[in-house]
C-alpha cells in the first residue's frame, strides 16, 4: 500500500490501513506499506499499536536481539555474510506472536532482502509422506546452554535466576535439566504442522530445517558431534517427537520447497512489512554495508489455544 500523497505520515492513514488489513492480510499473508513518513521508532511503535495489540516481549528467543524501545527490537543479530533461513517466528515452541511488523530504517546497498513465503503453499508442496510424519510424530527441540557455542540461558530467558527459568519452563511445557553449575538443557515437544485459527487452512509451521544442526553445514555439524559426543549435546537440535533423527533426505526436500517458494523484494528506507506469522515465513539474505531493520511482535497465541478451538469445532 502507498499513500495518496507521497510522504504522508503513516499515522494519518491508520483508518484506511486497518480496513485494508482486515480484507487482505489473511488472503496474502503479508502487506507492504511504502512511501509513508515514519518519523522514528516512536512512530513505528504507534503504528503497530494502532492495530489494537500491545507489542509483546521477545521471550525464549533463539537468536540475539537488542531491545530498542518498549516492544521494538533489532532484527536477528547474525553475521551479515550468512543467510537466515525462512521460518515462522517462534514456531519451535508452543507460544508465538500472530502478527509481526518489520520496519526498514537503513537499507543495505547490496543484499539484505527479507524473503517471504506462504506457509499454506509450503504445506501443499511438502511431500505427503513427510507432511503426515511431521503431523503424527511432532517435533522435539533440544537446546543446550552454557557450552559457549550459542546463547546463554541468561540471554535466552532474560534472568540470572534458575528459579525464574524453571517457573517459565514449567508454565510453558518445557523440560529443564541443569548440568553442573553453568549448563542447562531444555526439551520441548511441539507441533510439526498447524492450522490457522481464522482461515482454518493447514500450514507448515515448524523450524526443523533451521534448528537441525545440519543447517550449519555438514562440516560444522561433524565438528560439533566430534567435540560434544552426541546429537543431544549440540547447542540446538531437533528430533522427531519420539526422539528419532530426522532423515537427511527429508530435510533436503523441505529446504528445496522453501527455496522455491521464497519471494524477495529490495528494502527501501521507511518500508514497513506486516505479516501474519502463521501464514507467512520470513528470513534474511546476506548483505554488505549498513542495514537496520527493526521488528515488533504482537497478539500472543499458543498451541493450547489452537487445540481448544479444535475441540470446540469438533464438538459442533
Amino acid at each position: 500500500m502507498e499513500p495518496a500523497t507521497a510522504g504522508a505520515a503513516i499515522a494519518d492513514s491508520a483508518h484506511d490501513i486497518a480496513q485494508l488489513n482486515s480484507r487482505l492480510l489473511y488472503r496474502h499473508a503479508g502487506l507492504l506499506f511504502r512511501g509513508f513518513d515514519v518519523a522514528g521508532l516512536e512512530s513505528f511503535d504507534a503504528f503497530v499499536r494502532g492495530f489494537g495489540f500491545a507489542p509483546i516481549s521477545y521471550e525464549f528467543g533463539s537468536s540475539q536481539r537488542s531491545k530498542l524501545t518498549k516492544g521494538v527490537y533489532t532484527s536477528t543479530e547474525f553475521p551479515k555474510n550468512r543467510s537466515i533461513p525462512l521460518h515462522n517466528e517462534q514456531a519451535y515452541t508452543t507460544a508465538w506472536p500472530m502478527k509481526i511488523w518489520l520496519h526498514c530504517v537503513v537499507a543495505s546497498p547490496v543484499g539484505g532482502e527479507t524473503p517471504i513465503a506462504d506457509s499454506r503453499r509450503i504445506h501443499q508442496r511438502i511431500e505427503p509422506a513427510i507432511r503426515e510424519r511431521f503431523e503424527r510424530k511432532r517435533l522435539l527441540y533440544v537446546r543446550n546452554y552454557g557450552t559457549g557455542m550459542d546463547l546463554s540461558w541468561q540471554q535466552t530467558f532474560g534472568t540470572e535466576s534458575r528459579e525464574e527459568v524453571d517457573a517459565f519452563c514449567r508454565d510453558n511445557g518445557i523440560a529443564t535439566h541443569w548440568i553442573g553449575d553453568k549448563q542447562l538443557r531444555t526439551e520441548q515437544l511441539v507441533q510439526g504442522t498447524a492450522w490457522h485459527p481464522v482461515t482454518r487452512v493447514p500450514l507448515w509451521f515448524n523450524q526443523a530445517h533451521l534448528f537441525h544442526a545440519s543447517s550449519q553445514g555438514a562440516e560444522v555439524m561433524a565438528m560439533l558431534l566430534d567435540v560434544l559426543g552426541a546429537a543431544r549435546n549440540l547447542p540446538r537440535h531437533v528430533f522427531y517427537g519420539d526422539g528419532s533423527e530426522l532423515e537427511d533426505s527429508v530435510l533436503e526436500s523441505i529446504r528445496g520447497v522453501l527455496a522455491e517458494e521464497a519471494v524477495k523484494f529490495p528494502w527501501q528506507p521507511g518500508d514497513i512489512v506486516m505479516l501474519d506469522n502463521m501464514l507467512a515465513a520470513h528470513g534474511r539474505e546476506p548483505f554488505d554495508g549498513e542495514r537496520k531493520v527493526v521488528v515488533s511482535m504482537a497478539e500472543p497465541f499458543s498451541l493450547q489455544e489452537l487445540e481448544r478451538l479444535e475441540r470446540e469445532r469438533l464438538a459442533g
